[in-house]
């Protein structure tokens, strides 16, 4: 739809170009007539005559000329009625019946000032924001409104208020192209008699009281640490998991050599005392040999004492 106004404007600026230098040509005659006609009665009182209207011929030939810029577009109009529209470069006018206003056809910037607005959810916030726009139909845009550019940006503004209103404050944070977008649409559709395209709008800063910035700050302390709880005990459970399959895996014996290479890892360091819990199930092999051994050895002891005593 933009488009089709877009190419359906190009081709009528086209057409209504006047390039004519029908005005200049017709006073720089006059100019020539009355010189030459002032040479040919000289030294006569119509001569006189003759050099004052050629005078003032030539005073009308600066005013029938004009320049746009390139990024210039003007609307000529006759007697107060439009006329004809003009593009950059030279145009020609005819004097005191014609009068131009131009108009600046490159994309401009709009500062939406600060605006203290309530959300919806009763929570008061400060946004500001910046238009982009540019004229694409120069008649409208000097015809229908009186200033185009001031026009565009109380618009924005109070549809500025309207939108952020009706959203709430987490929406307007996330979502702030969304709502951005929002707001262009509706000053392209309520602007679009005035000759103008608005590009594009962005809002710029959102701006909270002081509690508020404290209470979101708290959240996201929450919401970091409950991430964090979350990732330990998932890392915990994993291990405990992958622990409980090593110990389904590994035999007594084995698991007792683990012991030993970890007590020997970490008995580089004498400085430290170390107690290190073991399992009766794991060295119970162990405490049965060294009860026989011990009580082995207690009864060789008596044996060898009760020979002594029947010798002595």
């Amino acid at each position: 739809m933009k488009m089709d106004k877009t190419e359906r404007s190009g081709i009528t600026l086209k057409s209504e170009y006047s390039g004519s230098p029908t005005p200049f040509a017709f006073f720089l005659v006059i100019l020539i007539v009355f010189l030459l006609l002032a040479i040919l009665t000289f030294p006569t009182i119509l001569a006189a005559l003759f050099g004052i209207l050629a005078f003032v011929s030539l005073a009308f030939l600066p005013g029938c000329v004009a320049i746009n810029k390139e990024w210039e577009e003007a609307i000529v109009l006759r007697f107060g009625k439009f006329q004809r529209l003009v593009g950059p470069g030279f145009f020609f006018k005819w004097p005191l019946a014609e009068s131009f206003l131009k108009q600046d056809k490159r994309i401009i910037t709009l500062d939406v000032s600060r605006q203290e607005v309530m959300t919806k959810d009763n929570i008061s916030v400060s946004v500001d924001a910046v238009v982009f726009m540019k004229v694409v139909d120069t008649k409208d845009s000097l015809v229908n409104i009186q200033n185009v550019w001031n026009s565009v940006m109380k618009y924005a503004q109070t549809t500025l208020r309207d939108v952020v209103g009706d959203v709430e404050l987490d929406e307007l944070l996330a979502r702030r192209d969304e709502i951005a977008n929002r707001i262009a649409k509706i000053v392209e559709r309520e602007t679009q008699d005035w000759g103008v395209d608005i590009t594009s709008v962005n809002l710029q800063n959102v701006e909270l009281p002081e509690d508020m910035k404290r209470v979101i700050a708290r959240q996201a302390e929450a919401e970091r640490e409950k991430r964090a709880v979350i990732i330990k005990s998932e890392g915990e459970l994993t291990a405990a998991e992958n622990l409980e399959k090593a110990v389904r895996q590994m035999s007594n014996r084995a698991l007792y050599l683990r012991t030993l290479s970890s007590l020997e890892d970490i008995s580089y360091d004498q400085s430290n005392t170390i107690v290190f819990a073991i399992p009766m199930d794991m060295v119970q092999g162990e405490i049965v040999g060294l009860s026989a051994f011990a009580g082995a050895h207690k009864t060789t002891k008596e044996t060898q004492q009760m020979k002594e005593e029947k010798k002595t």
